[in-house]
């Protein structure tokens, strides 16, 4: 069977192109074998439903397996615990018999009163689990129980009591057995599971679990993981990649988000191929075929964007620290007991960096930008300035970006040169957003360069039919300050092997000179605008 790249559902090593998992395997036994009981929280399409498939096969040897997925329930299984009991272990039932689990090793006896229990309306918890402990007593092997998804229990009285038994036997298992290790997996914690159900502040943070081991291996994939996964793709298909340059690529858009990842390789092995100008593998694999790949991915619906834009627009305090650090350069210490940074965090939006929060990739930021941005085009000036107009900056195929500064300088001096300082300060970058987005639309993207953003300058990367610009965007700070603004843009331009580059100013002082200068640094060509 021929191998591919996989973004729906779990990867599987002899169908999918995927990274080495050896090492989280390691880890994660280590957890088990030393009988902790944990959860593994991660962001949508973070690669937990592929860790726990790998796991089961990794424990399997030394341990019976019972792994299930709580999306397999309905919700009316929830109801009381009659229902839930009946349900669960009519479900731990058909997981020992499934040949495909390859679990033996139980008895007889304990199996028969499991399957009397699932047709038995009047069991309750308490019956389960001393079925559930005899099992665990008599199998041959230690039991694991690992359950997935389990937020789809999360606004549930009896999941919760669920735990809380599960968190009783584990305490008393010196005296009475139960499962060896407990494996819960979800994007919720157990913490925010309690806080969905019981929004009052008293209940908030306590939880029937407070048993859980930390579970701190990182599910991210590092650049060497990558590699991993495009050497075993180049073995088949021979592309002449410079696999570690193409590694970084996506490295450096992703932050190594596993969908991510495995979105752009898919992306660039399936669909940039039908592309104009791509007709050779060694072009499709380069870094003009990924900017390619990150153009279709920024501009396409999928599950983890939607469910993006679900969470941003009901998490109020998350989307104004989001908007204040994207346009305000606002910088926010990284701390978890932080509401908004603890629900950023658990979605996998936001990361931390020196000791600050920020958006944890390139492509959630510039798609968190264009959410905010598209809140505003209707009716913003900036944008329909430039969408009059958009045709002027396109010549033979290419962007035009003196022309671009021009007549963003000339628009915004016109528009708002009677706004106050304030306004200009804070909405600058914004606005020069809103201005280039009609105009690259379709066939461009953008991003920030993170490690540059903050209140005094942004440096903005733009990706156009396999050209790059990069404009510095900066308060005006003063003439030495304005140096070190060339220095920065000129290892930028370094960086990107750029020629030239753009340093638009938002310049306050009452005696300023607007306009546009071009200056040579160091043998590139500056445009400086000032605005």
């Amino acid at each position: 069977m021929k191998k591919c790249f996989n973004v729906n559902g779990p990867c599987y090593p002899d169908e999918n192109y995927m990274v080495n998992l050896d090492e989280r395997m390691i880890r994660i036994k280590e957890l088990v074998d030393k009988q902790k009981y944990f959860v593994i929280n991660r962001a949508r399409q973070y690669g937990k439903t592929t860790t726990l498939w790998a796991l089961r096969q990794y424990l399997k040897e030394e341990y019976n397996v019972l792994s299930t997925n709580f999306q397999r329930m309905s919700s009316a299984v929830f109801y009381d615990e009659h229902t839930f009991s009946r349900e669960f272990a009519n479900m731990i039932v058909r997981i020992i018999k499934n040949k495909k689990q390859e679990i033996s090793g139980f008895a007889k006896e304990d199996i028969q009163a499991l399957e009397k229990a699932a047709a038995d309306h009047r069991i309750n918890m308490a019956d389960l689990f001393y079925l559930l402990s005899s099992l665990c007593e008599t199998s041959r092997k230690p039991v694991v129980l690992i359950i997935d998804e389990v937020d789809s229990a999360s606004n549930n009285q009896v999941f919760l009591d669920f735990l809380g038994l599960l968190r009783s036997y584990y305490l008393e298992r010196k005296q009475t057995a139960i499962f060896h290790s407990v494996i819960l997996a979800g994007v919720y914690d157990i913490k925010n599971l309690k806080q969905k159900l019981r929004p009052d502040e008293v209940q908030r943070y306590n939880s029937p679990w407070n048993i859980a081991a930390d579970f701190d291996i990182d599910m991210s994939f590092s650049v060497k993981d990558i590699e991993g996964m495009l050497s075993e793709y180049e073995k088949d298909h021979q592309t002449g990649m410079n696999i570690e340059r193409m590694s970084e690529a996506i490295y450096d858009y992703t932050s190594g988000y596993p969908y991510l990842v495995s979105r752009i390789c898919l992306l660039l092995d399936e669909q940039i191929a039908e592309k104009e100008g791509f007709e050779s593998t060694k072009y499709i694999w380069s870094d003009a075929g990924i900017a390619e790949a990150v153009k279709i991915l920024l501009n396409e619906s999928n599950t983890l964007f939607d469910d993006m834009r679900k969470q941003i627009a009901g998490y109020p305090e998350l989307k104004k620290m989001l908007y204040a650090i994207l346009f305000y350069g606002q910088s926010f210490a990284y701390n978890p007991d932080n509401y908004a940074i603890d629900i950023g965090r658990m979605f996998g939006f936001l990361g931390e960096c020196n000791g600050q929060a920020v958006v944890a990739n390139r492509i959630f930021e510039t798609r968190i930008y264009n959410l905010f941005l598209s809140e505003e085009l209707l009716d913003n000036k900036s944008y329909i300035a430039a969408s009059e107009i958009k045709n002027q900056f396109i010549r033979e195929g290419y962007l035009n970006m003196d022309v671009v500064m021009a007549k963003f300088m000339q628009h915004f001096t016109e528009v708002y040169a009677d706004s106050s300082d304030t306004f200009k300060e804070e909405n600058g970058r914004r606005l020069f957003l809103l201005y280039l987005k009609p105009i690259i639309n379709g066939k461009g993207n953008y991003y920030i360069e993170a490690q540059t953003r903050n209140q005094r300058r942004t440096d903005v990367v733009i990706d156009y039919l396999g050209q790059q610009h990069v404009v510095e965007m900066k308060i005006w700070r003063g003439e030495e300050y304005n140096r070190r603004g060339e220095e920065q843009l000129f290892d930028y331009l370094e960086y990107y092997h750029l020629d030239k580059g753009y340093l638009l100013s938002f310049n306050f002082n009452k005696k300023k000179q607007v306009g546009i200068k071009e200056i040579n640094h160091k043998g590139k060509r500056i445009l400086e605008v000032v605005v």
